[in-house]
């Protein structure tokens, strides 16, 4: 059963739940460093989730709800996990809309069909991406590149956390023809962690100062001033 509430409530108790589950850490002291070279005082983990039955059973809830809402009711013939975060979301997702399911590999698995995408693709089948999160969505696009390549037809992707923090990133998913649809973003989850008091105020001050700059506030820390490629 689908929830279909107000798009900003979704994103609170989107939010709530990342942090009553602690996948959302701060640490200003010693921050993170990141997949792209970046350092943050931010890190989100939503693998997490899968391990708390209520909170994802929510978020794949709004996950499917928002889909609906913003493309439609019958827009999917299947729904494909990206690996590896991706892939419990693809189950549930097409569990709950009831659709035949694949996975995608982050690159051809070298050996026997050398897939890349796993399952039954049907030439021109409609698939939705479904992802945990993305940071600036270059995964995605490789990801959907994938699916288009087995036949597929994908220009939409679903996931739980979008970044929202670095530029263009809506830009450049749309010059790949791909719409993003996310429950909550680090401006989210920076509203409610201030309005329960899950970090003290000069962590939050600090990691607001991150979201307004990433890549000065990673350059000034020690880490790159540029999403590496």
């Amino acid at each position: 059963m689908t929830s279909f509430i107000d798009r900003k409530e979704m994103a609170r108790l989107t939010a709530r739940m990342l942090l009553e589950i602690k996948a959302v850490n701060f640490e200003v002291e010693n921050p993170y460093k990141l997949a792209s070279g970046l350092v943050s005082p931010s890190y989100i983990d939503c693998r997490e989730i899968i391990s708390f039955p209520s909170a994802r059973s929510a978020m794949v809830d709004f996950l499917v709800s928002t889909v609906q809402r913003d493309v439609g009711f019958e827009a999917f013939d299947s729904v494909a996990g990206g690996e590896t975060g991706g892939i419990p979301y693809g189950a549930w997702m097409a569990d709950r809309m009831g659709l035949p399911m694949q996975y995608v590999r982050k690159k051809p698995k070298g050996y026997g069909k050398n897939s890349q995408v796993e399952g039954v693709l049907k030439e021109g089948q409609r698939v939705l991406l479904a992802e945990d999160m993305t940071t600036d969505g270059g995964s995605k696009i490789k990801f959907v590149q994938a699916i288009r390549d087995a036949g597929g037809v994908c220009n939409h992707t679903a996931l739980i956390f979008f970044y929202d923090i670095f530029p263009n990133t809506r830009e450049n998913l749309a010059e790949h023809g791909i719409s993003l649809h996310y429950l909550a973003t680090w401006h989210d989850v920076l509203v409610e962690a201030k309005a329960g008091n899950y970090f003290d105020v000069k962590t939050l001050d600090e990691v607001e100062k991150f979201f307004a700059d990433p890549l000065g506030w990673s350059l000034a820390h020690g880490g790159l001033g540029e999403v590496s490629k």
